[in-house]
């Protein structure tokens, strides 16, 4: 099978682990299983009599809920088959020399570190700050997997370096940086339980402002918890968590529009169709955030807004890519031709 055909099978894999992942932590079945790798010492969700009852015993107080317990299993099926699939992907790579072998050994371990934080993420009892890095290095996957596509399917401008303001990289890298600062909130909003401390638009609601609590509210460990889930923060730092989200989409949102308009004024095409692109997917995902807010956290609208932040980083990544790409051979020999 052809490395090309394998990276665009785990790239639909890894949007597919995500968002499954994205509905296992709203859904609140991050600890359906209390275990790891297995579920309730089963590498199935007990349904049996006898297993159900085994299964009490050695996790005395926790009850079997077979729905929540099978969400997080489907959840380890898809991952487990997509870390395998990513180490062959990374060996047929590093053995038809189409990336470095520092590139490869890169993958494998991204994979390996992201099979850690899910152990942690359980053992641990949801710490938001296991939960929100098992969310990043979900995403830094997808961006590494998309980088390599690209290498492999040849994607460059056609007009190589020319082709663009000076300025453009610089605004791409910018974009870049605001987009995973914005994942990274969101990612803490969700892990901290504070999704729906803001009911107000466009900020939030009430004196907000004078109830903030920015260091409880960005202290990464709370120690002394038992079981992070539903959350351990008072009101005013999950208001605090989600305020700065919401301030970070609107700074996020008119960087990456600059960027687009940017891309939009190029004179090379398939930068004009980034720039339609990154308009396109801002538009959904603002959308998206704004229906979360005005419905009140409905399940499908929050997993898709997951699934919009992973394609806004994506589509930026994209930009930065072209731009870092030299001229292809065939072109330099059109332009040496004319």
């Amino acid at each position: 099978m052809k490395l090309q055909v394998l990276v665009r099978l785990s790239l639909v894999l890894t949007f597919i682990v995500i968002m499954l992942g994205a509905y296992t932590r709203l859904a609140d079945a991050g600890l359906g299983c209390p275990d790891w790798p297995g579920c309730y010492g089963h590498f199935a969700v007990p349904t049996d009599g006898k297993d159900i009852l085994r299964a009490n015993i050695l996790f005395p107080g926790l009850e079997v809920e077979a729905d929540k317990a099978w969400l997080e299993m489907i959840h380890r099926y898809f991952a487990g088959t997509l870390g395998l699939l990513v180490f062959v992907i990374a060996f047929v790579a590093a053995w038809q020399k189409k990336v470095p072998l520092t590139f490869s050994i890169g993958l494998c371990s991204l994979i390996v570190f992201q099979a850690l934080l899910g152990m942690w993420t359980v053992t641990l009892k949801l710490m938001p700050i296991v939960v929100m890095g098992h969310l990043l290095g979900g995403f830094a996957l997808l961006s590494a997997l998309f980088i390599l596509y690209w290498k492999v399917t040849d994607r460059r401008l056609s007009t190589g370096y020319q082709s663009f303001s000076p300025i453009l990289p610089v605004l791409a890298m910018i974009s870049f940086v605001f987009v995973i600062g914005q994942i990274m909130l969101g990612g803490w909003t969700s892990s901290n339980y504070a999704a729906l401390m803001c009911t107000g638009l466009p900020i939030c609601e009430g004196d907000w402002v004078n109830n903030l609590d920015v260091v409880n509210a960005f202290t990464l460990v709370h120690s002394g918890y038992d079981n992070y889930e539903f959350g351990v923060l008072d009101y005013e730092a999950r208001m605090t968590i989600h305020v700065a989200h919401r301030i970070g989409a609107i700074v996020t949102a008119i960087v990456v529009i600059a960027l687009a308009v940017k891309c939009l004024r190029q004179k090379d095409e398939l930068l004009s169709k980034v720039g339609w692109y990154l308009l396109i997917v801002l538009a959904l995902q603002i959308l998206l955030g704004v229906s979360n807010v005005v419905f009140a956290l409905p399940l499908a609208v929050a997993v898709a807004h997951n699934i919009g932040a992973a394609l806004l980083l994506v589509t930026v990544l994209y930009a930065n890519y072209l731009m870092w790409q030299p001229v292809s051979v065939m072109e330099l020999n059109k332009e040496s031709v004319q």
